[in-house]
């Protein structure tokens, strides 16, 4: 397990050219090991990258980031192994199959760990059952596969190298409602059965109300709030006022309190609402 620390991080592109642009400014937060973070922010707010900039893709223009103690840039010699310890998956990680087979793709990274042929093979074999890719399809070519499929398969190639630190950028984006949520679904049972660190960048803050215990959230480049999930959630107004909104069923469940009904704030799931609202009708008798 791994605790990221973020101590001033900055990176900006096209230093001393017309271009420059600050991505990122002066950033400094802490991960404990085994949390389930949410990173949201408008488009071009430095999510990505920021999640490049914790497992070593991208160098700091200054600052440090530290995976348990250790600044990953003291020796650049050394930081493929940190990028073992994070792993990546980027936003439509389906475009990065290659390989023959769904084996082999997934077989990719561990193969890369230095790993022996039976360690690679188990690896295979939990990563796919994890994601919910049945054997026959180890067999196929990853183009032959459904676009819910490839995006498994593409993310249990990161799995299959057992990072501390699981980074998704947008792993349901362009999914329909079922593939989304059964995607959902398997990474909360990872973060859950594993207690690894998981790092979740998605637009939609559903997503994140419904499977994280923190937020963070970045905005222009800077980070503009990180706490427990209910507590940035409960910020409605400066959400909006930089663009962003709390989930839909939050906004209803505030409305209705404004109204006078008697619910608690910080209702994040539908579920939560259906349970508050039950609980509350039958405290009434109407139920």
């Amino acid at each position: 397990m791994s605790t990221i620390i973020v101590e001033n991080l900055s990176c900006t592109y096209g230093i001393k050219t017309p271009f420059e642009r600050k991505a990122v400014k002066d950033v400094s937060f802490e991960i404990q090991s085994g949390d389930f973070i949410g990173l949201i922010g408008h488009t071009g707010s430095g999510k990505s990258t920021l999640v490049q900039m914790l497992n070593g893709l991208i160098k700091p223009t200054s600052g440090k980031v530290f995976i348990d103690g250790t600044d990953i840039w003291a020796n650049p010699k050394e930081i493929r192994k940190f990028r073992f310890k994070v792993g990546l998956v980027f936003q439509y990680p389906e475009y990065q199959l290659f390989e023959e087979t769904v084996e082999k793709d997934i077989a990719f990274g561990p193969s890369n760990m230095g790993l022996s042929e039976q360690e690679i093979k188990e690896r295979v074999l939990y990563a796919a059952k994890f994601v919910g890719l049945s054997y026959d399809l180890l067999k196929k070519s990853p183009f032959d596969l459904s676009g819910g499929e490839k995006r498994r398969a593409a993310i249990a190639g990161v799995i299959a190298m057992d990072p501390d630190v699981l980074i998704l950028d947008e792993p349901t984006a362009g999914l329909d409602p079922v593939g989304r949520n059964v995607l959902l679904s398997q990474i909360s049972q990872y973060q859950k059965t594993r207690k690894n660190t998981v790092i979740l960048v998605s637009h939609s803050m559903e997503d994140v109300a419904r499977v994280t215990n923190k937020v963070l959230v970045m905005n222009k480049g800077e980070l503009a709030m990180f706490d427990k999930t209910e507590k940035v959630f409960a910020r409605s107004d400066e959400l909006t006022n930089i663009g962003l909104r709390i989930p839909q069923v939050t906004r209803v469940t505030d409305a209705l309190r404004k109204h006078g009904i008697n619910l608690p704030s910080g209702i994040l799931t539908v579920d939560k609402a259906v349970y508050e609202i039950t609980e509350l009708l039958k405290k009434e008798g109407r139920l």
